[in-house]
């Protein structure tokens, strides 16, 4: 008679992984905030078609991502390393390279075809992320049907996503961006890609001196008089493509290492060759109010750290003269989600997770409002540390919901367990990321649009924007955070549903469902 191997005890092997997971994804994911940039600032693409096709491909990728949920749910076929493995391997594979097609640098290229380079580099790009994306937030409800255990890997998912964005989010713009200095030929303006409207020979005189420039002067802005920072389009594309490559390996590592203990087979979300009924399934998701709150939530966070980032960039580019830096500047809004790490257990079982993550909320809209304060002094150095100490309050608040938003979707799909009878794992988180990434296409959109309306204008790069529309970028940056937050409120204090004796409750009836069958 044929044994079954039974999986070893849920430990920090599994947790590992499982952080390695979400490394992998954010590798790629992290390239997101730069796509706008690079084609912004590098492509010099209008704000209204960028936004136009950005929202396109988000629309066609949030929608994408059900489908490819449901074609998870019903895939009975049998696998060698079990079929969400598989999936994610497939994805992995396509990300070595799916990362660096949406980053082709053709600046001189005609407008339609750098809209065909965006168009089909993004859509190859994003159809292998979800590939690995949508398999890997399912599987936490796989690992361990444990309470406790799920909102540990949680906490180390969270972990592996702070260092998959922190990394990039640091060490990129350092990368990309280069500070433009006298080297006593002209060979540098071609680097510069004049904006229309002004001339070389602007270029090659001090507008401070109104002399020409001598070997190690910083070449200055003749519309701002700060020092000119330039992106280097080359370096993205071999950027994002090594990205790949540790993304992959930090797949490998998590398949090889996770254990999946509850079988794969209650995934499913209907029997025989019944047809996936999606708009049915969509009914029970906006039901789901649990899952409804944490979504919304989850688009409040986005709203927060993509939607502003674009402006942000432009911001430290144009206003605090510092885009190389500006990485290293948003982590400090990151780091104080990481001091709650090693205490998340414990404020989720003397509080629960909904309880500690609305007082989150309340101080992230407090750091939101303290944001609005920095537009408003003159002083380039003291508005930046008051938009650092507002950045600072707003991460206090986001680290709590930051380590346990993945504890409380499995919280949510056991919700749709718990009311209506199915677990439908992959659907529902499929939904989810349907949501989550409308807010990412939507809200990116809308930033570019508001731009442009500010004053943006793509064809003058951040070489040559005036110095209102540099400062109008920094109200703008303070406006999304704020209302980010109070997005997040919303979602979790007054729709999600679930606080701790709710929780409580559901688990035990699970249970003695589970134990009867």
């Amino acid at each position: 008679m044929k044994t079954t191997k039974q999986p070893r005890p849920f430990g920090m092997r599994d947790k590992l992984a499982y952080a390695a997971g979400d490394l992998g994804c954010n590798m790629s994911f992290a390239l997101k905030s730069t796509v706008q940039t690079f084609w912004l600032v590098y492509m010099t693409m209008e704000t209204g078609l960028l936004s136009l096709l950005l929202l396109l491909v988000q629309i066609w990728d949030a929608v994408n991502d059900p489908l490819i949920g449901s074609l998870i749910d019903h895939d009975r076929r049998s696998y060698k390393m079990g079929k969400f493995k598989t999936y994610i391997l497939i994805g992995a594979c396509g990300l070595l390279v799916g990362g660096a097609a949406v980053f082709l640098p053709f600046p001189n290229a005609p407008v339609v075809l750098k809209a065909m380079l965006f168009v089909v580099g993004y859509i190859v790009w994003d159809a292998f992320y979800t590939i690995a994306n949508v398999p890997y937030g399912s599987m936490l409800s796989l690992v361990t049907s444990d309470n406790a255990e799920r909102a540990q890997l949680s906490t180390w998912r969270s972990i592996g996503s702070m260092i998959g964005n922190m990394l990039p989010m640091a060490i990129l713009p350092m990368l990309i961006w280069q500070k433009v200095t006298f080297d006593g030929t002209t060979s540098f303006l071609d680097k510069i890609h004049i904006p229309e409207g002004f001339t070389k020979e602007q270029f090659l005189i001090n507008p401070e001196t109104k002399l020409p420039y001598e070997i190690g002067d910083k070449v200055l802005s003749p519309e701002t008089g700060k020092q000119v920072e330039i992106l280097l389009g080359d370096r993205v594309f071999w950027a994002a493509l090594i990205m790949g490559i540790i993304g992959f390996l930090a797949f490998i590592f998590m398949i090889k290492n996770i254990s999946v203990r509850v079988d794969e087979s209650t995934v499913k979300t209907s029997e025989g060759g019944e047809k996936v009924n999606i708009f049915g399934t969509f009914g029970k998701f906006m039901k789901n109010r649990p899952a409804v709150g944490c979504t919304l939530a989850a688009m409040g966070m986005f709203l927060g750290m993509n939607a502003a980032t674009t402006a942000s960039t432009i911001m430290f580019a144009t206003y605090f003269n510092m885009a190389s830096l500006s990485g290293v500047v948003q982590i400090v809004g990151f780091l104080p989600m990481v001091f709650f790490i090693p205490f998340i257990k414990k404020i989720v079982v003397k509080y629960g997770k909904k309880e500690a993550s609305v007082f989150g909320t309340i101080v992230s809209l407090v750091g939101g409002v303290f944001m609005l304060i920095f537009p408003m002094v003159g002083n380039v150095k003291l508005s930046l540390i008051l938009f650092l100490a507002g950045l600072v309050i707003y991460g206090v608040g986001m680290g709590v919901y930051t380590c346990v938003s993945w504890a409380m979707m499995g919280d949510a799909i056991d919700y749709n367990e718990w009311k209506y009878g199915t677990r439908e794992e992959g659907t529902v988180y499929a939904l989810h990321s349907f949501f989550r990434k409308l807010a990412q296409g939507i809200g990116p959109s809308a930033v570019l649009l508001i731009m442009g309306w500010l004053g943006y204008e793509a064809k003058y790069g951040t070489i040559a924007q005036s110095q209102q529309t540099s400062h109008n970028m920094c109200w703008l940056v303070a406006g999304l955070y704020l209302f980010s937050a109070v997005v997040q409120f919303i979602g979790l204090a007054v729709i999600y549903n679930l606080d701790k004796k709710t929780v409580e409750k559901m688990n035990s009836e699970l249970s003695e469902r589970h134990a009867a069958n």
